[in-house]
């Protein structure tokens, strides 16, 4: 496995025990719809929530600025085949979870709850239902 893929599971194993912790139940892990991916899904009371992870081993750059436009249309993908798939109604949420690793020292972990909005789920509700714009 690749350095960086081992950093990568490295730190949703964090992240998972993290959210563990705090009273998540965890219902998948790295979730794959074709070539869209959730890291984590965890339930947190009666919501689903559709994590993304970003670890890194610097704090040089924000974990957080690698979450673009572009891996957000592939969790709102992932996360609408999901609850379809599993003809799930309940609210549901999209956080991030950074993990800045350094050298020596304890992560430094920081969750952002609605972290962004489900564009896709949107646009895909209204594609299907022949609303699209």
């Amino acid at each position: 496995m690749a350095e960086h893929n081992e950093l990568g599971k490295w730190g949703e194993d964090i992240a998972t025990s993290y959210l563990q912790e705090k009273g998540y139940l965890i219902a998948e892990r790295n979730w794959r719809c074709g070539r869209h991916e959730v890291d984590i899904i965890a339930i947190d009371s009666d919501e689903y929530v559709f994590v993304e992870v970003k670890t890194r081993s610097t704090d040089f750059i924000e974990p957080e600025r690698a979450v673009n436009s572009l891996k957000v249309r592939s969790i709102d993908i992932a996360a609408y085949s999901y609850l379809k798939r599993n003809r799930i109604t309940r609210l549901y949420r999209f956080d991030v979870i950074t993990i800045v690793a350094l050298r020596g020292k304890e992560p430094i972990i920081t969750h952002y709850e609605n972290a962004f909005q489900p564009a896709a789920l949107i646009s895909l509700k209204r594609k299907k239902q022949g609303r699209w714009r």
